[in-house]
């Protein structure tokens, strides 16, 4: 790859990644302030505030794994280093799946109208099983992750991102194997938040269907507030749902590229395209969600200010 095209991927990676940390450092730090000044936190706003911690990570690893490839490819040769991105990056990115899954079944218990005991058992309960159920997640990520740092072989990488001499093709293959294993196994795991997510979102259509032919029987034409707050938590759900998919076919095109030689623009591209999903989610959560929209609207008016040279 030319000098230049790699500076224009790079620059791009840059603009996404201080885009996401803006928009997650700005969801976290809104929700500690509030956090602090009122002595306790809402269960939607330790999810949010979790979800943005863990995307704020997976940010910082795909961009260090981009400018890796690209400035530093020999690091590559050496298993060890490379074995440690791995392992953050798939930690990362199991928690960011399932603090977004947390999130989806939380505005799907919490905006829902069903009458089954067992959601209004599940209803009734899930703000005070919020910080054991992310705890759950955290301690699951970091088990799933283990296998990362277990079977990637030191000079896996050599093989691929090197022209293959004839003595050692048969043993890269074996490598290229093991890790294509691996790597398919951990990839297979996400979609089980992934359904859940869906199936949330299904329920939420369902509910609303509901609420609103009930609502056409008493006051056609209105819009109240439930309905409202279904609109809003469906957007939020099919938003992180969308976008899931578009960083989960980038998340592979990254990782199985890495089993053929000279695939670096592949890689790039496909970590570029990783790096939208938790960048662009933020946006979404920041204007459905009434404080954080709010408080980004007051930020924007002091930087209009400030910008204007006046005392506001």
């Amino acid at each position: 790859m030319s000098s230049e095209g790699q500076s224009i991927l790079m620059l791009i990676a840059a603009g996404e990644f201080s885009l996401g940390i803006l928009g997650n450092a700005f969801i976290g730090l809104v929700n500690c302030v509030d956090w602090i000044k009122h002595k306790k936190i809402a269960s939607i706003d330790l999810i949010l505030t979790s979800l943005a911690i863990s995307r704020i990570s997976l940010l910082c690893i795909i961009l260090l794994d981009c400018y890796i490839l690209v400035l530093y490819p020999d690091v590559y040769t050496g298993g060890k280093q490379m074995r440690i991105i791995d392992y953050f990056w798939t930690l990362t990115n199991h928690l960011s799946v399932w603090f977004a899954t947390c999130l989806s079944i939380f505005y799907f218990l919490r905006i829902a109208n069903f009458f089954h005991p067992f959601f209004l058992w599940m209803k009734w309960r899930i703000d005070s099983a919020i910080p054991r159920i992310l705890l759950g997640c955290l301690v699951f990520s970091v088990f799933i992750s283990l296998p990362v740092i277990n079977n990637l072989d030191d000079d896996f990488r050599h093989c691929v991102m090197m022209k293959l001499k004839t003595n050692l093709s048969r043993r890269c293959r074996v490598h290229k194997a093991q890790h294509a294993s691996i790597k398919i196994r951990l990839n297979l795991l996400t979609l089980l938040p992934f359904s859940v997510s869906l199936i949330s979102f299904l329920l939420l259509i369902l509910s609303l269907c509901r609420h609103t032919r009930r609502m056409q029987l008493r006051a056609p034409g209105s819009r109240d507030p439930s309905t409202e707050a279904h609109v809003s938590a469906m957007k939020a759900v099919i938003s992180f749902l969308l976008l899931f998919i578009a960083y989960y076919l980038a998340y592979l095109v990254a990782t199985s590229s890495y089993f053929m030689p000279e695939t670096e623009l592949a890689v790039i591209v496909g970590e570029l395209i990783a790096l939208i999903c938790p960048s662009s989610h933020s946006l979404f959560l920041i204007l459905e969600n009434k404080k954080l929209r709010q408080a980004s609207l007051r930020v924007l008016w002091k930087v209009k200010c400030i910008l204007r040279r006046r005392n506001c």
